[in-house]
């Protein structure tokens, strides 16, 4: 009897030493509304550090605040990432840090550039991210006026 209780009171310890030793908790044992935003990630939850964990229950807990807006463009972000490849994490990871080093006047030309860029409509933005002379996707619009997706002026991920 004493073994068995003794196993229980360490089964009960157990997540609250991992609780204090600040590692996130496993999908299993978020909240009902902390896994319907989290959804998305579901699938790779347990594999994520522990720092990336607690970024996202953060996200959850400010997303009830979010406007609907808001709250559309986390779960759109949420799912795109969630569909990446490891290596195309990683590549946006890159990506984002080289940006971060990028001179606050280059900064400025490249906003203004993917302003334009979200502007296009989705057969203007396939024209414009298409090598030069692809007829598959080069309107005659496009042939007159080409342009470069923003992504063509960042530097190569170190």
């Amino acid at each position: 009897m004493r073994r068995l209780v003794a196993a229980a009171l360490l089964a009960a310890l157990v997540p609250l030493a991992s609780l204090a030793a600040g590692k996130p908790p496993q999908w299993a044992s978020l909240t009902a509304d902390q896994q319907r935003v989290l959804a998305p990630l579901k699938r790779d939850w347990n594999r994520l550090t522990p720092e990336q964990r607690r970024k996202w229950i953060g996200v959850a807990k400010r997303y009830p605040k979010m406007t609907p807006i808001g709250q559309k463009r986390v779960q759109g972000r949420m799912q795109k990432w969630a569909e990446l490849t490891p290596q195309q994490r990683e590549q946006a990871r890159q990506r984002y840090r080289s940006i971060r080093k990028i001179e606050p006047a280059r900064k400025d030309v490249l906003e203004r550039e993917w302003a334009e860029y979200q502007a296009l409509r989705p057969d203007e933005r396939r024209a414009a991210e298409a090598p030069p002379g692809d007829a598959r996707t080069a309107s005659p619009r496009k042939a007159a006026r080409p342009r470069r997706s923003p992504s063509q002026h960042l530097p190569p991920p170190p």
